[in-house]
């Protein structure tokens, strides 16, 4: 039945000595139809006034468990129900328990809760910020020989007009060039660093390989 006399037990002193007494005619260590100390022997026993005894012995009595009978003393009636007596509080205690580690669970949620929450927001507030970062983060557009575009001036083509899109950079061979101005030739194999929204993944492409429109009616 475990120590019921732990500290770990929360509830009044009387109720803990009346289960150790319960506990110890369950076990057999006092036997049913013998007598129990006097009440000053089992205040000094458990290091309580003769009134804490006295509701501890009481409670038992309302249940069964002993009988106080004057001249004589406390008489030790049923070992069965000294055992209910202890199942019964140990299923409050259980419950006891329980109802902490829900509340400890309960709390635990709402943290992980706040933490998503947390999180999603940071998701939010990184997703905004990258939909601004991004226009500035060059895309590349590979010339093959299928651009219409090889061998003419960057500046001719109106690039920036028909696509949305600033070139920052030409990579040709292992050479950078760094803010290429609008005489610049196209050539195949050069790779375009492109700035802009995101549309120009698609008017890039469309602009340099598509068909425009005069073209269509030609």
């Amino acid at each position: 039945m475990g120590d019921l006399m732990d500290s770990n037990y929360t509830m009044p002193i009387y109720q803990k000595i009346a289960l150790d007494i319960a506990n110890k005619i369950y076990t057999g260590e006092v036997e049913e139809n013998s007598i129990l100390y006097g009440r000053s022997v089992l205040a000094g026993k458990y290091n309580v006034s003769p009134e804490t005894v006295r509701r501890s012995v009481k409670i038992l009595e309302d249940i069964g468990v002993v009988k106080s009978i004057k001249g004589k003393g406390v008489i030790v009636l049923s070992s069965a129900k000294a055992s209910s007596f202890i199942k019964k509080y140990q299923d409050l205690t259980n419950i006891s328990s329980y109802k902490s580690d829900l509340y400890d669970l309960l709390d635990a949620k709402s943290k992980i809760e706040d933490n998503i929450l947390d999180t999603i927001n940071k998701i939010l507030d990184y997703s905004n910020r990258l939909e601004i970062i991004n226009p500035l983060v060059p895309a590349q557009f590979v010339l093959t020989k299928e651009c219409k575009y090889i061998g003419q001036d960057a500046g001719k083509t109106k690039f920036w007009q028909n696509t949305g899109g600033t070139i920052v950079a030409i990579k040709r061979n292992d050479e950078l060039i760094i803010s290429p101005g609008p005489y610049i030739e196209f050539m195949e194999g050069d790779t375009l660093l492109v700035v802009g929204d995101k549309h120009i993944f698609n008017s890039v492409p469309m602009f340099l390989y598509g068909n425009d429109d005069k073209e269509e009616q030609k």
